[in-house]
């Protein structure tokens, strides 16, 4: 689904199986954000394949943060020349988590390893240019993306429509997340592009949105 010019997104919208939204920012180098599951990027394939491309066109792929329903697939990408990036706090709690990692899910830690950490300020990528946010509370190293160009907002397990990501996480923090929340609040937006579920289109409806996790849901964070 294109949201804006540059911007197309690849909803996930099965209601019995986990796994993330995908969104393509397009340019003289794409990047690809959450590439979800491993064992479903056939839903990504089949996205990009909608638009011509294919994995090899992809210059930079980011993970808003390392939950693996976000990052699994990312091997792929790299295998076909990809760049990958995160932030640093989750490449801590990845080597720390690493003896349970390699026993559930059979993945060396350091296979997991991107090329360059995401840090807060300007990222320029080709003709794009996105602001990166240090958002904790999902996961310490969890990222915000805006793109202030088009006014999108990629927020991860941040924010959700009506809702916010879960604290309980290795790593997660309630009073964490609220801070996170509220530093965006003041971004120029017209869509909020989440990791699950459905957009928020319009400055209405995402002042709304905010409103309604400050009256609603905070106090039981």
């Amino acid at each position: 689904m294109q949201i804006t010019p540059s911007v197309h997104a690849f909803f996930w919208e099965s209601m019995t199986e986990n796994n993330c939204n995908t969104y393509l920012i397009d340019g003289k180098k794409k990047i690809l954000i959450d590439p979800g599951h491993l064992h479903r990027i056939d839903h990504v394939e089949r996205g990009l394949s909608s638009l011509g491309l294919g994995m090899g066109d992809i210059h930079l792929v980011i993970c808003t943060h390392a939950h693996p329903d976000h990052m699994e697939g990312v091997s792929p990408f790299r295998k076909a020349g990809a760049l990958f990036a995160f932030h640093e706090k989750e490449w801590e709690l990845i080597q720390a988590m690493s003896q349970y990692i390699e026993a559930g899910y059979g993945v060396k830690a350091d296979a997991l390893a991107p090329e360059f950490f995401l840090t807060e300020g300007t990222l320029a990528v080709g003709d794009q240019k996105l602001e990166v946010f240090h958002t904790p509370g999902h996961s310490p190293g969890s990222v915000c993306l805006y793109l202030p160009s088009e006014k999108v907002l990629f927020t991860g397990d941040l924010i959700f429509k009506e809702g916010l990501g879960r604290t309980d996480l290795p790593g997660g923090s309630g009073d964490e997340i609220k801070e996170s929340i509220r530093k965006l609040q003041g971004l120029d937006v017209e869509f909020l592009l989440s990791g699950h579920g459905e957009m928020l289109a319009g400055k209405e409806e995402i002042r709304a949105n905010y409103d309604f996790l400050d009256r609603y849901v905070f106090s039981y964070v």
